[in-house]
């Protein structure tokens, strides 16, 4: 028992020292850098609801079920129609789009599906900023029969864990899909050349 309230005791006094010691640390470290502040762009304008339509079609087929698919990958898609604007033709039909898988998450338990979110989409001429192009495709979602079902039994343990391996759908994006992303070309403004804030902490 005396061994206990000696460590207390030792940990009550130990602990503040410690935290001024820590603070003073982090203070002189922090004084002594100097850090690069972002430039904050307050000027971008994204009030123009203009936009033109671009609709692609993907190259290759591409499916979680075959474990083909992984975050940062490259994907081809191509240009369905040509596409106008201001009375001109800015993309032609069949012009190569690249994106990237920017999230992939895998299928799970209870019904959950397997999901492909593509975005990151390199347009010839046209500036990434300019553009509403997340795409997300799913696989088949089987949450809305499987939790009723594990709600009903739940009360029966452990009855309500048998939904547990009625496992979700793959999902895949083929050449059948059409998908259509948007290009504003009213937004943004021009960037400073100085564009990042030097700071002292």
């Amino acid at each position: 028992m005396n061994k206990i309230i000696s460590i207390f005791i030792l940990l009550f006094i130990s602990l503040p020292s410690f935290a001024i010691e820590r603070d003073y640390f982090v203070e002189k470290t922090l004084a002594s850098n100097v850090y690069a502040k972002p430039y904050t762009n307050l000027n971008y304008n994204y009030e123009s609801l203009e936009c033109v339509p671009i609709k692609l079609q993907i190259t290759k087929n591409i499916s979680t079920k075959k474990d083909e698919i992984f975050e940062g990958q490259k994907i081809n898609f191509k240009v369905r129609e040509d596409v106008f604007y201001d009375n001109k033709i800015i993309l032609k039909k069949g012009t190569i789009v690249t994106a990237e898988v920017e999230i992939y998450i895998t299928r799970g338990m209870n019904g959950i599906p397997a999901t492909i979110i593509v975005d990151n989409f390199d347009i010839p001429d046209i500036p990434r900023e300019k553009l509403k192009s997340i795409y997300i495709k799913k696989g088949a979602n089987r949450t809305i029969f499987v939790l009723p079902f594990k709600w009903a039994l739940t009360p029966l343990p452990p009855t309500g864990s048998f939904t547990n391996i009625i496992i979700g759908g793959h999902a895949k994006i083929t050449q059948k899909d059409k998908i259509k992303i948007y290009y504003f070309p009213k937004w943004g403004s021009e960037l400073p050349d100085d564009n990042i804030d030097i700071i002292k902490l």
